[in-house]
């Protein structure tokens, strides 16, 4: 028992990799499906045990795991604190209601699907965790295969060309990553250990341009702004499991690696950068809104939705105190539980119809009136109704904001007003109003589809109601981030770039 909890961390990572070899053997659908749900649970029960021996008054890493390898100078290196845990614990939650929100969606290639499903719950587990850039970087790398797979191979009309602009742009990120990961490894003397890297001094020039390999990187896999060009197609074609990793669970690598890598090894680019990166992520979430807001197809309108919602988690990151940060924190754990559901839910309606368009709808409240209800709870969690987990998220972002800029603040209360209309507005043309005739006869959701989003509306107001439990996790962590943060002064971009 004493060597399971030393290597909890590892067995989260290495758990789904296990459950693959098993479902390689097995031939019949519906035993690999029962077979990968047990896999995914055992993680989530993992990750429980972790949540429980996570000490949150201690500062550093927890339940470190290090195994030297004897190449160059790489090794296996995992563990947790405060800012990670979250994500592995919505990781391991939401993994399992992907199974089972594919039980009947998934009709070919069952056993391919699921093991592309637990290959991706193990590399984002291992983003996560990973304590070596190297080892980061395998991880991030991996999260690419099952994805392009997905979409390209179970995705919709137009898989192909989603997959293939999906793909590129992950490879461009990707790129990035690596120019900067090797970067930082030639210069922070020869070492690939991420703690050790944010006790190496860089010289203004190597920080700036690592920085900008590294932020640019993890901005494509956000989306930021200026590089959210394949977000609406990768939604939009993907089967629904895929549309809830992508959103609840990879969009999150890009905004972690801001937390671990930009802000600590890199802090005084950080903060010169920071006034820029705010004002993008203002802007993005007035983008996201109106994009949203114009849309008919009700995938492509929540992936435009998670641009804004992302933005406010960027907007939270670089404010630099502790308000902000846990905001952000805490809104990465929001949005994947709040998006994630509303693709699940739509998704279940896409089975029956088949057909994203909204305007196509009408009346459901009337044929499908457990499906209305679940619907009507995650439409108002999405634009932050008081109560729901958005709200808290939103205002401790809002609430660090303050500090910087009062103008920041209206916009994005102005987003928030969007936020509202764009989803209220799908939920008005889809719910209400008379039944189109096409619809007249849709089956309600069965009992395995409703019990698959009960959890998800629970940890909606747990979130909402209780986010002590949510913040006392965090707060550690991110208070020794932020102290650090606020004892440097900004690097001088100008006088870097000029310098001879």
């Amino acid at each position: 028992m004493d060597s399971l909890v030393s290597h909890l961390v590892s067995w989260i990572v290495l758990t789904p990799f296990i459950g693959m070899v098993i479902i390689g053997f097995l031939r019949h659908a519906e035993v690999i499906r029962w077979a990968t749900l047990a896999t995914t649970l055992l993680v989530l029960g993992l990750t429980l045990g972790l949540w429980a021996g996570f000490d949150h008054t201690a500062t550093g890493m927890q339940f470190v795991d290090r195994v030297a390898l004897g190449i160059f100078s790489f090794q296996y290196a995992v563990g947790v604190d405060g800012i990670s845990l979250p994500l592995i614990l919505l990781t391991a939650f939401l993994i399992p209601l992907c199974v089972l929100g594919s039980w009947t969606g998934i009709k070919e290639n069952v056993k391919a699907f699921m093991l592309l499903i637990l290959l991706v719950e193990g590399a984002v587990a291992g983003v996560f965790t990973a304590l070596d850039t190297f080892l980061f970087f395998l991880f991030w790398e991996i999260t690419m295969i099952p994805m392009y797979f997905m979409i390209a191979l179970w995705g919709g009309p137009n898989r192909i060309q989603a997959a293939v602009k999906f793909l590129l742009f992950s490879v461009a990120g990707s790129l990035l990553l690596n120019l900067g990961i090797e970067a930082l490894h030639h210069e922070g003397g020869n070492t690939y250990d991420v703690v050790a890297l944010t006790q190496v001094e860089f010289s203004p020039e190597v920080q700036f341009w690592i920085f900008l390999a590294l932020f640019v990187g993890f901005a494509i896999k956000v989306p930021m702004l200026l590089v959210h060009g394949w977000i609406a197609d990768a939604h939009g074609e993907a089967p629904t499991a895929g549309s809830v990793i992508l959103s609840g669970l990879l969009l999150k690598m890009g905004t972690y690696g801001f937390l671990r890598f930009c802000l600590p090894i890199f802090p005084e680019t950080s903060v010169a950068f920071a006034p820029f990166i705010q004002w993008l992520s203002v802007l993005a979430i007035l983008y996201g809104g109106a994009m949203a807001l114009a849309q008919h197809d009700f995938k492509r309108l929540i992936a435009y939705s998670s641009i804004a919602h992302m933005g406010f988690v960027t907007l939270g990151i670089f404010g630099f105190n502790n308000q902000s940060v846990q905001g952000a924190v805490l809104q990465m754990v929001n949005h994947g539980i709040t998006t994630g559901a509303l693709f699940l839910v739509v998704g279940m309606l896409y089975d029956r119809t088949h057909d994203r368009t909204i305007d196509n709808y009408g009346g459901l409240h009337q044929v499908m009136p457990r499906f209305v209800v679940i619907l009507s709870i995650f439409v108002v969690a999405a634009f932050g109704l008081p109560g729901t987990g958005n709200f808290i998220g939103e205002f401790l972002v809002l609430a660090g904001t303050l500090s910087h800029s009062y103008l920041m603040v209206l916009l994005v209360l102005a987003g928030i007003v969007l936020g509202a209309a764009y989803m209220l507005g799908m939920f008005q043309r889809m719910a209400l109003g008379p039944v189109s005739p096409q619809n007249a006869t849709l089956p309600d959701l069965t009992r395995r589809e409703v019990a698959t989003v009960i959890p998800l509306i629970l940890a909606v107001f747990a979130v909402g109601l209780y986010p002590t439990f949510m913040l006392d996790v965090t707060h550690m962590s991110v208070a020794v981030l932020v102290k650090d943060l606020a004892q440097v002064q900004p690097l001088q971009i100008i006088e870097t770039l000029t310098a001879p």
